[in-house]
């Protein structure tokens, strides 16, 4: 799975992806970027 990272500035792959549920109830994923090793957040399920 590839989420946008703001340090690296372009889509990177996600390390340690967790699913999450935000407070409207939508999916969501959170891990770290593999690259940079910052917190990255992608909305959608998968």
């Amino acid at each position: 799975m590839e989420a946008y990272c703001v340090k690296c500035k372009s889509k990177q792959e996600v390390k340690n992806p967790t699913q999450t549920t935000m407070k409207n109830g939508k999916p969501a994923t959170t891990g770290q970027c593999a690259v940079c090793g910052t917190k990255v957040f992608k909305i959608g399920s998968k």
